[in-house]
């Protein structure tokens, strides 16, 4: 073999990587753009349903798609396309009304043209109270985020779905609001651990259809105490087995 050809074979080698990089970053640009979206909580507001340091995936095609849905956010088109409308009790990742360039993720509580109030820590949909029964209380600060028990509510919305609640806090702020009247094409959203949430009873206010990024679906990663999933010495302490590969409700 010739000097010539040794060359070529070289080149065409390295084409050969750089073209399978590109593919590769290709189809995960796809992938994260209309399938699947890794998202890690970073806030503790679905406690007990989500904790810090949970990983998980969200789905991109169960709303449709808008500007939100691709990286950056390129301001291509407005409205959604192939859309479908989030049920009640969905847990969604959106991005937050008044700064777009932050994602939430919370429950969908209210739909257009609802009446959504808090009386005395319950819920109220259209002037009906949601049945919230008390089931127990978790004394672990992992879950609660605080060092003592916590009573825990599970609340039942009109369509059958269940989930708890934590009240960390009889009276508080939130547990008496006015009544909000949901606009057409948008959400009220709220927090499992309902006295420490930031949500649309507060700064969140109502999320436009458009801000919806997808639905939670699965949490193929936990860890505890702020560690990273990179941080491998510290997964005999901090891994949460019992959270990995379950489904989120």
């Amino acid at each position: 073999m010739s000097v010539a050809d040794k060359s070529v074979k070289k080149k065409g080698g390295l084409g050969e990587t750089v073209s399978v990089i590109v593919q590769a970053l290709l189809l995960a640009l796809v992938i994260r753009t209309l399938l699947f979206q890794p998202f890690s909580i970073p806030s503790g507001s679905m406690r007990p349903t989500l904790l810090e340091g949970d990983y998980l995936f969200v789905t991109k095609w169960a709303y449709g798609y808008s500007r939100y849905s691709m990286p950056f956010s390129p301001n291509l088109f407005s409205g959604r396309i192939w859309g479908s409308s989030p049920e009640r009790g969905d847990v969604v990742v959106f991005k937050y009304p008044p700064n777009p360039s932050l994602d939430y993720i919370k429950r969908v509580v209210g739909l257009p043209g609802d009446r959504i109030q808090m009386r005395e820590g319950q819920l109220f949909i259209n002037g009906v109270a949601v049945p919230r029964a008390k089931v127990g209380q978790i004394d672990n600060p992992d879950i609660t985020e605080v060092d003592r028990p916590v009573d825990v509510y599970r609340e039942t919305l009109p369509n059958g779905v269940s989930y708890d609640t934590l009240d960390l806090t009889p009276n508080s702020i939130g547990d008496n609001t006015r009544e909000f009247v949901v606009p057409a094409g948008h959400y009220f959203m709220m927090g499992d651990n309902r006295d420490n949430s930031t949500d649309s009873r507060f700064t969140v206010g109502f999320v436009p259809e458009e801000n919806l990024v997808g639905r939670a679906n699965i949490i193929f990663f936990s860890i505890a105490d702020g560690a990273s999933p990179l941080e491998l010495w510290k997964w005999p302490g901090s891994l949460r087995p019992g959270r990995l590969f379950t489904m989120v409700n």
